[in-house]
């Protein structure tokens, strides 16, 4: 090679080098004034390590197991959690079995804990957790009724916050999804609505339900945007993550949204402001923060927590290492730009056709590094008589799973 154009081809090399760094730069410290708020520095961050917490889901396993009553929980999916002011842990929960619990072995001999087939079902759940981390009660159920004939309640994150801004009286929202009977292959519902219900402290009795953002006039069920997955604070706001249905199946090829909400006034729809790409909107369409539908996404649900200045965000992967695996993305806004994956992890499964899916972190049970984070199994086809019949057949496969994980800087 001639030395004028090994030359040019090293100068051009360190001009890119420098672009890179420069760009990385921009990115870390040009952010909005909002989306830094509650300090702390921005900086890669990465899985280092999890491990499976034993522990807590065997505690599960334990109070579903429990044949004393004939009324309370014995298995449920879509898991999250929320600190009272009393030290209590609530736990919410999407459709779920109650009833009682028999064996093993089970009718057909296995040695798997079983329900009858005939266990009810019903569309949500709460159940409460001493300050001690033991499992006590499950409320009346279902919690949140449904708004009308073929739509239910799913509920997801929750926060407590004061009766009205400035109140010393506190009380517990509750984000809602309502979803609709659909056709295939919406075979989870059709997306509706983003709700917020109020509940009363400390006695946990449903107040009111306000609709925040209605999405049945929007054609496209897959462009629908339901908020509420996952919820951070950050100086005065809270911000609301969300997802939309892009892939109706549910393998991870959605895309992410953010609101935000000044703290405190979540059962507040004038208080919400969507984030349309460009600035914040009280009105207007929400524009996606993260996922282009093939290398990158995140299942309808997923998580967010803040490790200092950084906010993280775990979900499924992106096709069908989704049925199995978890991945994170980081970035330095709730807005993004969302950095890609640098380290997944694949968490115990029980044997069968089963999958993984709705990891979401617990900060209620997580302190200093390390961070609690549940995901839910069940039968790969969910819908029909015979995953149903798995279901019943062996308790296990439809009951919340935990892990540690610690976080640590990226290469």
């Amino acid at each position: 090679m001639p030395d004028d154009a090994r030359a040019r081809r090293q100068t051009g090399a360190g001009l890119g080098i420098l672009l890179a760094l420069v760009c990385a730069a921009v990115l870390l410290t040009a952010l909005p004034d909002h989306d830094r708020e509650g300090g702390g520095t921005c900086a890669a961050r990465t899985l280092k390590s999890w491990s499976a917490d034993a522990g807590l889901t065997g505690e599960f396993a334990r109070y579903g197991d429990d044949a004393t009553r004939a009324d309370d929980w014995t298995g449920g999916d879509g898991t999250h959690s929320v600190r009272l002011p009393d030290g209590r842990v609530l736990w919410l929960f999407s459709d779920t079995y109650l009833g009682q619990v028999h064996g093993p072995p089970n009718p057909v001999g296995e040695s798997y804990a079983w329900r009858d087939a005939s266990a009810p079902l019903v569309r949500n759940s709460a159940v409460v957790m001493s300050t001690q981390g033991r499992l006590l009660s499950t409320l009346r159920a279902p919690v949140f009724p449904d708004p009308a004939p073929q739509q239910w309640r799913w509920p997801v994150a929750a926060r407590v916050e004061p009766r009205s801004p400035g109140s010393s009286e506190q009380v517990l929202r509750v984000l809602l999804w309502t979803r609709t009977t659909g056709q295939s292959p919406w075979i989870y519902g059709v997306p509706t609505s983003t709700e917020v219900a109020t509940l009363s402290l400390p006695g946990l009795r449903l107040e009111g339900i306000t609709t925040i953002l209605d999405q049945s006039a929007v054609a496209d069920p897959s462009r629908r945007v339901l908020f509420g997955t996952s919820t951070v604070d950050a100086g005065d706001w809270t911000y609301v993550f969300g997802g939309d249905d892009g892939q109706a199946a549910s393998r991870p090829a959605s895309q992410a949204y953010v609101a935000r909400v000044p703290r405190g006034r979540l059962g507040e729809p004038a208080a919400w402001e969507y984030w349309d790409g460009a600035q914040w909107a009280v009105r207007g369409r929400p524009a996606p923060v993260l996922g282009d539908g093939r290398r990158t996404g995140v299942g309808s649900a997923f998580t967010v927590v803040r490790d200092g200045g950084t906010y993280v965000l775990f979900t499924m992967a992106v096709g069908t290492a989704g049925l199995t695996t978890i991945t994170s993305y980081w970035a330095c806004a709730p807005t993004g730009p969302w950095q890609r994956p640098t380290r997944s992890f694949s968490p115990s499964l029980p044997q069968g056709q089963v999958a993984a899916y709705n990891p979401q972190a617990h900060p209620a049970l997580s302190d200093g590094d390390r961070l609690v984070l549940s995901y839910d199994v069940n039968w790969l086809d969910a819908t029909g008589a015979a995953a149903q019949a798995n279901l019943s057949r062996n308790v296990s496969l439809y009951r919340p799973r935990f892990v540690t994980l610690r976080l640590g800087s990226a290469p």
